[in-house]
């Protein structure tokens, strides 16, 4: 049994413990709220994007681009978004799981895909499994601007237009509440999926100047990089979720490990008051 001065250790660094995980929770309920804001506010813009990039499409006979052409699949590449730092639960090892089951399912051979890592826990995560990397992106801030991975999403486009890949996907938590984040695969290279008929029913009917051509040459890069773009921010809120969830279940977890340890304490103290006052009315007995 451990000893009264053990256990009010242990009581004490518990505490501690509990005040960090404390402090952690509050500072990601902050940086989720604004995580949400910014979702929020980049939402509008990318759907007007996308229904002016469609009406295009649909409404100009004609019109092709790479972008929303389909070809034959050599070379498949991946963006995966994890967090730079840990302590966010089961939110990279989730991404994870999936994305390995994934690769493990449509690809031979490690030569058929890249993956583009954002985050450093997810770049350690993957060099372990011997995943290949095209490229690997760390310290982004906690509320980044466009700025921020503009080079990111330029690169990803890049990739595909110059052919080194031949589809592109994107792998992220998909905010749903702080409590839950749902693994989302999204197909952003070609644009097929994203840019249909269907989208652009009822939109407005636009005049282009110079051309229709042109407008969407210059348009479907900046669509394919705003989706990028806007599943980091839902990715950012869904990590200061998860974060903030397990912060929350670490401080629950410390008060009850202060209970416990509390009650240990006071009986083990009960128990050495008990044996003291055994010890002494022997010793007055022995001397009657």
């Amino acid at each position: 049994m451990a000893s009264l001065k053990e256990i009010k250790g242990r009581i004490q660094s518990t505490k501690k413990t509990k005040q960090i995980t404390s402090a952690m929770e509050m500072v990601s309920a902050s940086k989720l709220n604004k995580a949400q804001q910014n979702a929020q506010r980049y939402e509008p813009y990318t759907k007007k994007i996308k229904d002016v990039v469609s009406g295009i499409a649909a409404g100009s006979s004609g019109i092709s681009h790479p972008m929303l052409e389909e070809r034959p699949v050599k070379k498949t590449g991946y963006i995966a978004i994890f967090t730079d730092q840990g302590l966010a639960g089961a939110y990279n090892s989730n991404i994870l799981r999936d994305l390995m089951q994934k690769l493990r399912e449509r690809h031979q051979s490690k030569d058929e895909y890249t993956v583009i890592v954002i985050g450093r826990t997810g770049r350690d995560l993957l060099k372990r499994y011997g995943i290949p990397m095209f490229d690997e992106i760390t310290g982004l801030p906690d509320q980044p601007s466009f700025n921020d991975i503009k080079n990111v999403t330029r690169l990803a486009v890049d990739l595909y237009a110059n052919e080194d890949v031949d589809e592109l996907y994107i792998w992220y938590n998909h905010f749903i509440n702080p409590i839950q984040q749902k693994v989302t695969e999204k197909k952003l290279l070609p644009l097929t999926e994203e840019v249909s008929e269907e989208d652009s029913k009822g939109t407005a009917q636009y005049e282009y100047e110079p051309s229709p051509e042109a407008i969407l040459k210059q348009l479907l890069p900046q669509y394919a990089e705003s989706l990028i773009y806007g599943a980091l921010l839902d990715a950012k809120a869904s990590e200061f979720g998860a974060r903030m969830t397990a912060m929350s279940a670490a401080t629950d977890n410390a008060n009850n490990m202060v209970d416990d340890l509390t009650l240990s304490y006071n009986r083990a103290r009960q128990a050495a008051v008990t044996q003291e006052i055994t010890e002494i009315v022997g010793g007055a007995a022995a001397l009657e």
